[in-house]
């Protein structure tokens, strides 16, 4: 990508995965980046291997009143902020009958509230600004509900129902909606749901890494694009499929059955991995 006039980003969930890789193009790319995670280690150190261009503020998404005192320290800091990335999210794996309700509703505060309390938070000070985009980190399975991540995609469901309604809302403010929906990406959170049989249907495509959902969401602010599908080339079957209760059953049944041949195969590969770099023993 081409570096471009210097913006002032602050992403969510930016101590790993996706918020990292974002942070770490970002900055390569003349931008000045406030890493937020509730993670203060781990934001940290993402933030020293960046150098100056980025600083690590601790940040709930939950939590209205922290959301208030980051915005307040970055405008002290920059005096403005161009684009907020809502990106942190959870996942609480399992069939749904065996999750507990209190991981079900931790699934929807973060999931939703958290990047709606954010958005909320930002909205009235870029329509002061006269400028500003907010960015929100969705899912293919706001399209798609996945067994094993019930509360997960529904809170997917919700945050794009909330980030469009929203956009409409303020169509005619100086203010840029995009949202984009990665496919898997190898991330932490993939890798917890690879240890759960529930999550086989993550595993029946592809995946990508971080760094190239990073370069997606980079370009969709650049071009304000509206809404981003990944694969981009997916985007209509997935809507097609998502609205028809019968075609979703037979998608999932076939891709199960994928996804469980792949994830054996992924697991087979992590345990030889582990194996071949255990050290020899010496009697």
């Amino acid at each position: 990508m081409k570096p471009e006039k210097s913006k002032v980003y602050l992403i969510t969930g930016a101590a790993s995965g996706i918020g990292a890789a974002t942070a770490k193009l970002a900055v390569s790319l003349g931008h000045r980046v406030v890493v937020a995670d509730i993670n203060d280690a781990g934001a940290k150190a993402v933030a020293a291997r960046l150098g100056p261009a980025a600083t690590a503020m601790h940040l709930d998404i939950c939590a209205e009143a922290q959301w208030s005192a980051v915005l307040d320290e970055v405008w002290a800091r920059f005096g403005r902020l161009d684009v907020l990335i809502n990106n942190a999210a959870v996942v609480h794996t399992g069939y749904a009958r065996d999750v507990p309700v209190a991981k079900h509703e931790w699934t929807m505060a973060t999931n939703f509230m958290g990047p709606l309390t954010g958005m909320l938070a930002a909205l009235p000070r870029f329509k002061a600004q006269g400028s500003g985009h907010l960015v929100t980190v969705c899912s293919m399975t706001a399209f798609l509900p996945f067994p094993g991540i019930a509360s997960y995609a529904a809170a997917k469901h919700a945050l794009r129902a909330f980030h469009h309604a929203v956009a409409l809302e303020e169509r005619d403010a100086p203010v840029a909606f995009s949202i984009i929906h990665p496919t898997s990406t190898e991330t932490p959170m993939l890798d917890k749901e690879a240890e759960d049989d529930a999550m086989s249907l993550a595993f029946a495509g592809p995946s990508v890494t971080p760094d190239h959902v990073a370069e997606v969401i980079l370009k969709a602010v650049k071009a304000k694009t509206v809404e981003v599908f990944m694969p981009p080339e997916r985007g209509r079957v997935v809507r097609l499929v998502g609205t028809n209760p019968r075609s979703l059953r037979k998608l999932v049944e076939r891709n199960e059955i994928v996804g469980r041949e792949r994830l054996a195969a992924r697991r087979a590969a992590v345990l030889a991995k582990a194996g071949n770099s255990s050290p020899v023993r010496q009697d």
